[in-house]
């Protein structure tokens, strides 16, 4: 797992569980802005798992480093913090790193513990989506 992922997900493991979901909700904002090329989502794959409309796009460099676009709307600041935590924890990672990333990953951040079923299945979904773009790619 890249270095700024575990650093996240440690952070995360070892935060009292009242402020799992504070912390969390500050991630939702590190999801940057979608650039043109991807209006009305063209070429970006939908996440039908989420209750929220979510879309994803991963681009592998020529340089083997993992580009990731995000769109999900500000209303669904759950679902924006999965994003925000893959962004901050992943983009400018090699393909090899970003493939690393362990499937159980939001348990690993003890977010099962503070979100519902519903949400961590999303987010699994996220990141399995993203982890198939890369191998494809």
């Amino acid at each position: 797992m890249p270095a700024k992922l575990a650093a996240i997900v440690e952070e995360f493991a070892s935060a009292p569980r009242d402020v799992v979901l504070e912390m969390m909700l500050e991630y939702a904002d590190a999801v940057k802005p979608l650039p043109a090329s991807f209006d009305g989502h063209a070429g970006m794959e939908q996440v039908p798992e989420c209750q929220t409309p979510f879309f994803l796009k991963a681009v592998v460099t020529p340089q083997d480093q993992v580009e990731l676009y995000f769109d999900c709307p500000p209303e669904a600041p759950t679902t924006r913090a999965f994003a925000g935590i893959l962004s901050e924890g992943l983009d400018g990672a090699t393909t090899a790193e970003v493939l690393s990333v362990p499937s159980d990953l939001y348990q690993r951040m003890g977010l099962a513990a503070a979100i519902s079923p519903l949400r961590v299945r999303g987010g699994t979904a996220i990141l399995n989506r993203l982890q198939r773009q890369v191998r494809e790619a």
